[in-house]
């Protein structure tokens, strides 16, 4: 039997070791982060486009992303108590500094950061006691990050964060790899960016721990990886499907009603391939160019003259229920989902094991 443990993280304990992942536009703010929070596991906020409701974002969406940063941690500290909060900054969002000096200065125990190398983190967190967690899909970009880090920063990661090819939205693998999944054998790539991380902590006198993120969905797929050597698991796609998940009823149904086969990858606006639920809107995506309004500065990557469709625009249709007309992002699990169920009751699943 696999011995399921709390997850430490320097001096934070989550007494479950979940960490729940960060899913915007909006569909993981106060509300899922909160609930997560309060039942002992990570809440994560996802800052991407997270001022889509602020009646300025058309105008100043920059301006309305960094109030809604403060706004949405405040909101979540009241639902999670003492639970520990973290927020998701995707490197290449434009402005990225000024999201993670926010997200620090309003008090946040934890930053995820990946959608690129998070390499000058370590300088704009300074000496707030904010943990950090690189996202990465390699051992090359564990220690890439590792070895700069250190050398640059005298800092190594708090906890690093594996996202392997299952995940939903933006994936950080070429399409090639992601048209073969299995000839990838990425357990062998975990268990190798498992030990180098170790072996690196080791050399420092620390412990990192290491989190196993991408179609993890029940107790058995985080044994799985305990038994590997991780420290804990980040999962998403579970938590849509939550009657807590800040998204639209219609959103959460477009996973409840999906099919295996409905499940792809698709080529995102924004230069990265994804995984999503074939909808009408992916359909008419692929035949030709979707008109849309003025560009409201998400990923630096986006040549808005250029672009197939406005990802901001199809996912903000998303996350408040037009999912006829919406990039429904997802992870290979989502056709699993059957039920609304209460954050509670998938916490209750992960407990540690009785010691």
């Amino acid at each position: 039997m696999v011995t399921i443990k709390p997850l430490k993280i320097g001096e934070l304990v989550a007494k479950v070791p979940v960490i729940q992942g960060g899913m915007g536009v909006g569909v993981s703010l106060s509300s899922l982060a909160g609930a997560v929070a309060a039942q002992g596991g990570v809440g994560v906020i996802s800052t991407a486009q997270i001022g889509y409701r602020e009646p300025d974002f058309d105008t100043d969406p920059i301006g309305a992303n960094l109030r809604a940063i403060r706004s949405e941690i405040q909101k979540a500290r009241e639902y999670a108590r003492d639970g520990i909060l973290g927020v998701n900054i995707m490197v290449a969002t434009r402005k990225y500094e000024e999201y993670v000096k926010t997200a620090v200065s309003a008090g946040i125990d934890m930053i995820i950061s990946g959608a690129g190398l998070p390499m000058d983190l370590p300088k704009l967190v300074g000496a707030a006691k904010t943990k950090l967690a690189p996202i990465v899909s390699s051992v090359k970009s564990a220690q890439v990050i590792m070895r700069y880090w250190w050398k640059k920063y005298n800092r190594l990661p708090d906890a690093v964060v594996i996202e392997g090819p299952l995940a939903g939205g933006h994936l950080g693998f070429h399409r090639e790899q992601l048209d073969d999944i299995e000839g990838l054998h990425y357990d062998d790539e975990v268990k190798a960016i498992i030990n180098h991380v170790n072996t690196t902590a080791a050399e420092h006198a620390t412990e990192i721990p290491v989190i196993v993120a991408g179609g993890v969905y029940t107790r058995e797929d985080m044994e799985h990886y305990v038994e590997m050597g991780a420290s804990g698991v980040q999962m998403a796609t579970r938590f849509v499907t939550t009657y807590e998940c800040d998204a639209a009823d219609a959103y959460k149904q477009s996973y409840i009603d999906a099919k295996k086969e409905d499940i792809v990858i698709v080529n995102s606006p924004v230069g990265m391939p994804g995984r999503a639920i074939l909808n009408p809107f992916m359909k008419r995506a692929k035949e030709g160019k979707i008109p849309h309004g003025k560009c409201h500065l998400c990923i630096s990557t986006c040549k808005p003259a250029e672009t197939p469709y406005c990802i901001t625009e199809a996912l903000v249709n998303a996350v408040t229920g037009k999912t006829e007309d919406a990039l429904l992002f997802c992870g290979a699990n989502a056709y699993r989902a059957t039920k609304l169920e209460h954050v509670k009751d998938i916490m209750d699943e992960f407990q540690p094991s009785a010691s």
